[in-house]
């Protein structure tokens, strides 16, 4: 059997004619044989050179005695007649072949396009910029949560009216949930938060001789700020998110498309039952947080202070009414109300993504979470005003 003839090598022969240029090209131009195109194509190179542009010519590529090309070959006389229109020549093909074209074709649609950057803003620029869209996204969030208020107010109403519409079981069955699964956790915190307080309280009234008013001073804090601040927060993280999360999970279902389809009304099924159950269970984690949180003041004022439980119990009853309990428990309401409406508005928002349900779940906690201890802060400033 004969051997393969080799290729022949690439060449490249430039003619010229006053303004008139002719490079022929010659050869095989392919992957191959790529080191000596490029070593041929440098003929070309003063068809290129800067400056070329003050003296256009006409340059015609000759390309009818190139035997075989691939995408590589093709690629690199493509980029020489880039080269020399760029300086302003005018650059045509001739005895181009069918697959030639087609070669030349393809790399001129393939060529990425290079994108403008955008110039970056000022730094003042930009941070200026995140405040304004924060504005208006928490002006956007306190309007769907009005509108959320305002429709669950509207479909409680009707729900009172008719009573065989309240969903007694849904209620329950999320009471259950969201108070007795979150009695452990939230009398442990308290117990300890209880320890905590009265231990350095009683820690710098022992410098002054005024032992006996970590008592007092337990008391009236667990009572009215601390029992029913540290409740909410503790649902706003258990149960808030649970409410995301479920209604969420709905929505990338589309099972609250469904509910609309049936003819159901997805704020009476959905938010109406969670935000009644969390409205009942509040008040009462609120109630068992002071009962835990006391019961740690004592037990840390008796083994650290030397006051006696029963000492510790009649000087709570000297100082302490049952307003400063009510006051406590009056905000319960509010908070849980603030915690199941944000639950609910942000599980309705999340799309068809994971990622959404993540990112609604994260932002729900937290919104809870601050509103909770903002209204705690206008309760405060409101029974000074009352003298309360």
């Amino acid at each position: 059997m004969d051997a393969q003839a080799p290729s022949p090598t690439p060449s490249v022969k430039v003619d010229h004619d006053g303004d008139k240029f002719t490079a022929t090209f010659g050869g095989s131009w392919t992957v191959s044989g790529a080191d000596s195109a490029e070593r041929a194509i440098k003929a070309l190179d003063p068809l290129s050179a800067p400056g070329r542009g003050q003296h256009a010519a006409e340059v015609t590529f000759d390309l009818g005695n190139v035997t075989t090309a691939d995408t590589a070959g093709a690629w690199i006389i493509h980029r020489e007649r880039a080269r020399a229109e760029f300086v302003g020549n005018r650059v045509k093909l001739a005895n181009v072949s069918q697959r030639m074209e087609f070669l030349l074709d393809e790399i001129e649609n393939h060529i990425p396009q290079l994108l403008d950057r955008p110039r970056q803003p000022p730094a003042i620029v930009r941070c200026l910029s995140s405040v304004g869209q924060s504005t208006v996204s928490i002006g956007h969030d306190f309007v769907n949560l009005l509108s959320m208020l305002g429709v669950f107010g509207f479909r409680l109403s009707t729900v009172f009216s008719h009573f065989s519409r309240l969903r007694v079981i849904s209620v329950l069955s999320h009471f259950d949930r969201a108070c007795r699964g979150a009695v452990p956790i939230v009398m442990l915190m308290s117990f300890l938060v209880g320890l905590i307080v009265a231990q350095q309280g009683g820690f710098y009234l022992s410098s002054f001789g005024a032992t006996i008013f970590v008592v007092d001073m337990s008391g009236i804090l667990i009572l009215r700020e601390l029992g029913v601040l540290l409740a909410a927060i503790l649902v706003a993280g258990r149960s808030g998110s649970a409410f995301t999360a479920e209604i969420g999970s709905m929505r990338m279902r589309e099972e609250v498309d469904a509910l609309n389809v049936l003819g159901l009304d997805p704020v009476e099924v959905l938010v109406v039952p969670r935000l009644i159950a969390l409205i009942l269970a509040l008040p009462l984690l609120a109630f068992l947080s002071d009962i835990a949180a006391i019961i740690g003041a004592m037990l840390i004022s008796w083994s650290n202070l030397g006051i006696s439980p029963d000492v510790f119990l009649r000087r709570l009853n000297e100082v302490v009414t049952p307003l400063e309990f009510w006051v406590g428990i009056a905000k319960a309401p509010f908070m849980a109300l603030i915690i199941g409406l944000v639950g609910c508005s942000e599980g309705l928002k999340v799309g068809g993504s994971s990622e959404s349900l993540g990112r609604q779940t994260t932002s729900s906690v937290v919104k809870a979470i601050f509103l909770v201890i903002v209204v705690d802060g206008l309760f405060a400033v409101f029974f000074a005003a009352v003298g309360i």
